[in-house]
């Protein structure tokens, strides 16, 4: 019998690449994403930065919320399966 965490092993990760403040997020667990999506948008220095789907699938976990602030690089923001 497999387990939740053989699933996440699975799962690709989708990391903060700044520190900074997320502004917005565009997904909810649950969604089916395409390669290229972008699934939220940080604030930084007062510039958006765009965080895309390294791969197409399934939002399985999401560790970020809107207006979160104080984030640091290489944060699990998403998963996806």
């Amino acid at each position: 019998m497999l387990t939740w965490k053989y699933y996440l092993k699975m799962a690709t990760e989708v990391l903060t690449s700044v520190p900074g403040n997320i502004w917005k997020v565009l997904v909810n667990v649950g969604d089916t994403v395409n390669e290229g999506d972008v699934l939220f948008i940080m604030e930084v220095m007062k510039s958006e930065v765009n965080h895309n789907a390294p791969i197409g699938g399934t939002i399985i976990e999401i560790n970020i919320h809107n207006d979160q602030e104080g984030v640091d690089p290489g944060t699990v923001a998403i998963l996806i399966e």
